[in-house]
């Protein structure tokens, strides 16, 4: 009932201010009342007229008389037409300094993630901790958990505010394990939006899994590790059909083989979110495989017509026979290794789990170059090969733009290419991409990294460094971490 009254009251048409207008009987009754005023005057001033100082007396009571009845007009028409008052404190239910202060106050949003009882009060507490603080609550999510619960809240604070600050002053009604990270607009979306956006776009290309896993979770590596070795056999990598939860990992069956392991040191995952991921993998392997069927046709310089498009696991022989007609020189600078085991790796390249790759056809339908976009844990790796004959013709160029466009729409930070300092063709490619660039020297071969744009580190956690030890690249080939 209280509800509806208050709409009621807020949906009423407001009252229309009355205006106070003149009228003729007003100025009537005004104009009586003077010459009644005259007439008594006349009285008195006959009577005073007869005394010893009777002009004076009159005199004055004349001006006296005057002075009044103008004085009565003034205040009548003033007050007549007077503005209504501005409204109270009262009826705005705020003071004029506040108001003030939350238009002048500079904001700022962060992601907050705490352990609370599972005790009646608990969130009251926590609301009415941050309410203190002038914080206010966005977004809350909850994660039920045996001796507790996990609440992940999107707050707007103000920009004075600390990160210390806001952790102890929850830290005092009982809260635990807490995580803070500067976000964005982005986050403003809700929770089931977000979930929804993912699985559409992982129901339209296979490769988006990895990136929309991480989206799901947060800052976390992902790791596929297939069933079989290079050379076919079993590694040992698999996971139960309803995945493993451990703390900080969590490792879920891959619908292409093998398992996906899913890594977050920093902060435990929930059985909310473990759920959340499971139900993302099962629509990917319901779903099988697939890719974008967008192409785009370019003509080069001298004329020549080329179609780019994304490459899968169909693509495996057509890339086979480039690599028949490649030298050796080609295939050596672009896999690091034993030409004969370039052939090996196309199947796992070509794998929309690993990464993303570009595929240039001719106006024949011959494949002629391969550009690789490959997830690599925290890492994200840029390869390319192109056929001799159509060397030097900007498609190299092209192919990299194009891979680091598509890295920029996974959020990745930064790029790396493996190569060696003889291939000047893909130090040029790097280089045309006008980005900041390092490069290092690691085991005899040049490592080139553009970095795209930083990634925040979350406040208030303690974030170990990546692993960098020996890492295999989507190649097979080894190499060490770079400082």
């Amino acid at each position: 009932m209280t509800h509806t009254n208050d709409l009621a009251a807020a949906t009423k048409k407001p009252a229309r201010p009355r205006h106070h207008r003149h009228h003729w009987r007003r100025d009537l009754v005004e104009l009586a009342a003077l010459f009644t005023a005259v007439a008594v005057a006349d009285s008195v001033a006959n009577m005073i007229v007869h005394g010893p100082e009777g002009p004076v007396l009159l005199i004055v009571s004349a001006v006296a008389l005057a002075a009044t009845a103008g004085f009565h007009t003034w205040w009548a028409r003033r007050h007549s037409h007077a503005p209504p008052p501005p409204p109270s404190a009262a009826d705005t239910g705020a003071s004029a300094t506040d108001l003030a202060d939350d238009e002048l106050r500079e904001t700022s949003l962060w992601r907050m993630r705490t352990t609370v009882k599972d005790e009646p009060g608990s969130l009251a507490a926590l609301c009415t901790v941050l309410a203190g603080l002038r914080v206010d609550i966005l977004t809350l999510q909850t994660h039920p958990l045996g001796d507790g619960t996990v609440d992940e809240l999107l707050l707007r604070a103000p920009a004075a505010l600390q990160a210390r600050d806001l952790s102890r002053e929850i830290a005092g009604v009982g809260a635990r394990d807490t995580w803070l990270e500067r976000a964005d607009a982005h986050d403003l979306v809700d929770a089931p939006t977000r979930v929804l956006g993912l699985a559409t776009r992982t129901a339209l290309d296979a490769a988006e899994l990895p990136l929309a896993l991480r989206q799901l979770l947060g800052r976390c590596t992902i790791h596929s590790l297939p069933a079989t070795t290079l050379t076919g056999r079993p590694t040992g990598q698999d996971a139960p059909v309803e995945g493993v939860l451990e703390g900080t990992v969590m490792r879920l069956r891959d619908p292409s083989g093998g398992a996906i392991t899913v890594d977050r040191p920093y902060l435990p995952f929930t059985p909310t979110e473990f759920a959340r991921a499971r139900a993302l993998v099962e629509l990917d392997a319901r779903l099988g495989p697939r890719l974008p069927r967008s192409q785009d046709v370019l003509t080069l310089p001298e004329g020549n017509a080329i179609t780019i498009r994304r490459a899968g696991p169909d693509d495996v022989e057509a890339a086979l026979a480039m690599h028949e007609r490649c030298s050796e020189r080609t295939l050596n600078l672009r896999y690091h290794g034993p030409v004969g085991d370039a052939d090996r790796y196309l199947n796992h390249l070509l794998s929309p789990r690993y990464g993303r790759t570009l595929a240039v056809q001719t106006a024949s339908g011959r494949l002629v170059a391969l550009g690789h976009l490959l997830w690599d844990g925290d890492e994200t790796e840029v390869a390319l090969i192109v056929e001799d004959d159509w060397q030097r013709r900007g498609i190299g160029a092209e192919l990299l733009s194009r891979l680091v466009a598509l890295a920029v729409e996974a959020h990745c930070g930064s790029v790396y290419a493996v190569t060696q300092a003889s291939n000047t063709g893909m130090v040029a490619a790097m280089r045309g991409l006008g980005l900041p660039l390092d490069y290092q020297v690691e085991e005899g071969t040049l490592v080139v990294t553009a970095r795209l744009s930083p990634q925040p580190a979350p406040v208030g956690a303690q974030v170990p460094p990546l692993p960098y030890g020996q890492r295999t690249t989507a190649t097979g080939q080894h190499r060490s971490g770079r400082s």
